[in-house]
């Protein structure tokens, strides 16, 4: 039996078992979000890198277009649009290559999943790539090179360049030809003038001068009179249905007045016409009035073969000029396709490895997403192999998870709904136990304390949160764990299920009468569940039985005492009226003897009078009454009665004015004046104090003085009736206070005052209207 009450004041049983192994960390995110801000610099840095790239191909590009080279305009624009569309291209496949590589040692340096296959696969598709197409790269670039010096060689421009001249010659030789066949028309003419021919003769000397013309070309032969400005023509059968325009005006006069030679170019319908013009000359002093103009036609074919030549060396020597750009252009396609395959390689490396290593990746993330505890997704396999039916496989094994869960779940759900329906049936037994008017204390079966209800925190003054899950024990004195230990005790050896007892004990300088009731707890298989203390706080009861047996006896004294009382005072009176002349003749024991019967008849008569008050207090007639001016008026009249005796008041702060009885009230202040003036007959101090709680709604008076003290065992006694220190005193006027401050809804209490002395608190709710409630009316015993 003492092992069982050792087990149950505290002893907790050993714990058997080893704990759960602690589940594994979560799998490290394959990029956190530190190391994704160091790749977006990284790529940051590529792009910079690229960017710095610009300006140098700018720097080419202004060394190959020297500044003193003229080109036409739309060549210019064609070629720059060319290279910078090159340049453009270059930049980005070179920030695609770059971009890619940086990614992949990104990835190698943080050591995540699969960036070493990738970076053994890429660096093979480079290796494999990059001696083809390096070596294709010179190759091409040395034949591009060879071809474009074999383009432009010097024996192609210069037989471009003599063709160019043998067409300028040709124009050259025409002229020579049309002033050489002018000269010989003139001087035919100029023989013929002196035998002054008439207009036929000229025309037909102009026909005969055809055959000076050269050969093969279609000539014309014009006279123009200088008088009246007449012309005459003749021209070869090849030259008709040309279209000859007129020779200006200013020429035909500066020929006449400079007598000099021009020779004119001019367009016609089927060619350019070379035109000499020149005036007729003549041995006589009288030249001929005429002006003769020889004309050639070189043919349309002609002229527009001439400006072919013209035109292809003029490209020629263009495309020359391009010579170092385009040569540039096409090392620029060269690199941007070596870039290309360069970035074809990395690419399918990357595409191949990542074709491996993302399915291992999403298992990874699977895995990790199954740690935390979700179960409810599914992989989709994106190939058939090796990897597909791995996928698959893990997929059927979260599937079975994922059902094992389901089915945990709903008996969890099950579980949960039942203790969620135990706990509210908890929770409504313990709103029921903080409500009840009487203290309830569970223990569990090793004696911890497991629940203590407000009355019971407030009744016994602890803080309910510093006494549970401790042991009896360890919660109260010795004395008391020693009676809970005979009660157990007596539980298991009476085999009772309850024991209620009537004790009293003291609490915090209080007695109190607690009538006890602990009860054994057992489950169905009457195993031991704990124990329950049910305590009822008899105080108050008990006072106001004896108060209310009190006032009847009060009562009863009042009643039988008071009716005789008249007629012996009536008596005594009646024997001084009849004898007046013993009372002359000086007989002290007569007059003493009457005067004292009349005197204790008063006396009787006064203590007649507080029973009867104490026996039925009057009605609370509170009102809106001002308590500080209250207590002032009643210190002044013992102020002036009592000279020896120092009174003070002090009002801490401002107390409004509010509802209480004033007559009542001041009747308190009275009693508790005159206690403190009889507890100093020598003199002393009495001091008042007054403050108010705005959070509480309470006031409180203190009365203390400086005499010698109210000893402990009296003071639970001191509002009892009939209790007093003092020989004459009835004691009923402590106890007529505390009716009053109780009829008040408020309490009253006595303490020890530092350093000497008794201080009397009241404290008094503050209301500002009238409180109907039955607490307000005072309790009549009869």
């Amino acid at each position: 039996m003492a092992n069982r009450i050792n087990t149950i004041a505290g002893q907790h049983p050993r714990e058997d078992g080893q704990r759960a192994a602690e589940l594994p960390p979560p799998y490290k995110p394959l990029i956190t979000q530190a190391e994704r801000y160091k790749k977006k610099k990284l790529v940051r840095r590529v792009i910079g890198f690229c960017i710095c790239l610009i300006p140098l191909f700018i720097w080419l590009q202004a060394r190959l277009f020297n500044a003193d080279v003229s080109l036409p305009v739309n060549s210019n624009i064609i070629i720059f649009a060319l290279i910078n569309l090159n340049v453009i291209l270059i930049i980005i496949v070179v920030y695609l290559v770059l971009r890619n590589l940086a990614e992949l040692l990104f990835e190698r340096k943080l050591n995540i999943l699969g960036s070493r296959l990738r970076t053994k696969l890429v660096v093979s598709f480079l290796s494999l790539s990059l001696i083809p197409a390096v070596l294709l790269f010179v190759i091409a670039l040395q034949f591009i090179s060879s071809s474009v010096e074999y383009w432009f060689n010097f024996r192609i421009e210069d037989s471009l360049n003599q063709s160019l001249q043998l067409a300028r010659d040709q124009i050259s030789h025409t002229r020579e030809q049309a002033a050489i066949a002018g000269e010989r028309v003139d001087t035919r003419l100029s023989e013929l003038w002196p035998s002054r021919p008439d207009s036929r003769q000229l025309a037909a000397t102009l026909a005969d001068s055809l055959t000076l013309a050269p050969p093969g070309i279609p000539a014309a032969l014009t006279l123009i009179s200088t008088l009246d400005g007449t012309e005459l023509m003749e021209t070869t059968t090849d030259f008709q249905g040309v279209l000859v325009p007129d020779i200006p005006a200013a020429t035909v006069q500066q020929v006449k007045n400079e007598n000099s030679i021009k020779s004119l170019l001019q367009d016609s319908n089927r060619g350019e016409l070379i035109r000499d013009v020149r005036k007729l000359s003549s041995q006589q002093t009288i030249a001929p009035p005429f002006i003769l103009i020889t004309t050639l036609l070189i043919e349309q074919d002609k002229l527009e073969k001439m400006a072919q030549i013209s035109e292809g060396i003029e490209s020629y020597r263009q495309l020359k000029l391009l010579k170092g750009p385009f040569k540039f252009w096409l090392l620029l396609v060269l690199l941007l396709v070596t870039l290309l395959i360069f970035f074809a390689a990395i690419w399918f490396g990357l595409r191949i490895s990542r074709s491996i290593t993302e399915p291992v990746d999403n298992l990874v993330a699977a895995t990790r997403r199954i740690s935390e505890g979700d179960f409810n997704f599914t992989m989709k396999p994106h190939s058939e192999d090796e990897i597909g039916q791995l996928i698959t496989s893990f997929n059927a094994m979260t599937a079975n998870i994922n059902f094992s869960n389901q089915k945990l779940a709903e008996a969890n759900q099950a579980l949960a709904q039942s203790s969620l329906e135990a706990e509210q049936r908890r929770r409504h037994m313990e709103i029921i136990l903080q409500n009840v008017s009487a203290g309830v204390i569970s223990l569990d079966d090793h004696g911890r304390i497991t629940t203590v209800n407000h009355f019971a925190e407030h009744l016994l003054g602890i803080e309910r949160a510093n006494f549970i899950g401790i042991t009896y024990r360890e919660a109260m004195p010795r004395s008391y764990a020693l009676i809970f230990d005979r009660f157990i005790e007596e539980l298991y050896i009476s085999d009772k299920t309850s024991i209620e007892r009537h004790l009293k004990v003291t609490l915090n300088r209080t007695n109190l009468s607690l009538l006890i009731k602990f009860t054994k707890l057992e489950n169905d298989e009457g195993n031991p569940l704990g124990f329950v203390l049910v305590f009822d706080n008899l105080t108050k009861l008990e006072k106001m039985q004896r108060m209310a047996a009190w006032r009847e006896v009060a009562r009863r004294i009042a009643h039988e005492i008071k009716n005789p009382l008249t007629p012996i005072q009536l008596s005594a009176q009646r024997l001084r009226r009849r004898y007046p002349e013993i009372l002359k003749a000086n007989d002290e024991v007569f007059d003493r003897c009457t005067q004292t019967i009349i005197t204790q008849v008063e006396e009787i008569r006064r203590l007649v009078t507080e029973f009867s008050q104490f026996a039925r207090m009057p009605t609370l007639k509170k009102s809106v009454a001002d308590l500080p001016a209250l207590i002032r008026d009643t210190m002044v009249l013992y102020e002036e009665a009592h000279d020896g005796i120092s009174f003070t008041f002090t009002q801490k702060n401002v107390v409004a004015p509010f509802m209480f009885d004033p007559e009542q009230i001041k009747r308190c202040l009275i009693n508790l004046l005159d206690n403190g003036v009889a507890a100093l007959p020598e003199g002393g101090e009495i001091a008042i104090t007054l403050s108010a709680s705005a959070v509480s709604r309470r006031v409180t008076i203190t009365v203390a003085d400086n005499g010698k003290g109210i000893d402990n065992h009296i003071k639970q006694k001191l509002f009892e009736p009939y209790f007093s220190t003092k020989k004459s005193g009835t004691g009923l006027g402590l106890a007529i206070v505390s009716t009053i401050v109780t009829d008040h809804n408020g309490t009253i209490r006595a303490e020890d005052n530092v350093p000497q002395g008794a201080i009397f608190i009241i404290e008094l709710p503050m209301s500002e209207k009238i409180d109907d409630s039955p607490d307000d009316e005072p309790v009549e015993y009869l």
